[in-house]
């Protein structure tokens, strides 16, 4: 089992409950079916790791980046997981948290896309 293991669960809840500004933003136009008819979840877990929002008809995992993910670490520690979830069969899409603030519209689009 790769989805939503147990121990995860208090972590996902807490994410969940302390939503950043731009993952609320997303959300609103995510949650219920409201784009394409598609499902989404949000602080999903796959493996070890929770992915911002979650797509399972589509495995698609899109992940919204702020300040910390701009240092080398963050880099770093994207770069693995992105290339971890890939093989496993996910597409990632990543969005500055800018660019929910700045054009939400382009954001759903590229989603739309995929």
């Amino acid at each position: 089992m790769i989805h939503n293991r147990k121990y995860l669960k208090q972590i996902r809840k807490d994410l969940r409950n302390n939503l950043t500004s731009a993952e609320a933003i997303l959300w609103k136009a995510l949650q219920r079916r409201q784009l394409e008819g598609r499902k989404f979840r949000r602080q999903h877990s796959i493996k070890n790791f929770v992915v911002d929002f979650y797509c399972p008809s589509v495995k698609l995992i899109i992940e919204l980046d702020g300040a910390h993910h701009f240092t080398s670490a963050g880099f770093e520690k994207d770069r693995d997981r992105d290339r971890t979830l890939k093989d496993l069969g996910f597409k990632i899409l990543r969005f500055e948290n800018q660019d929910v603030f700045d054009s939400l519209e382009n954001v759903l689009e590229s989603i739309r896309s995929n």
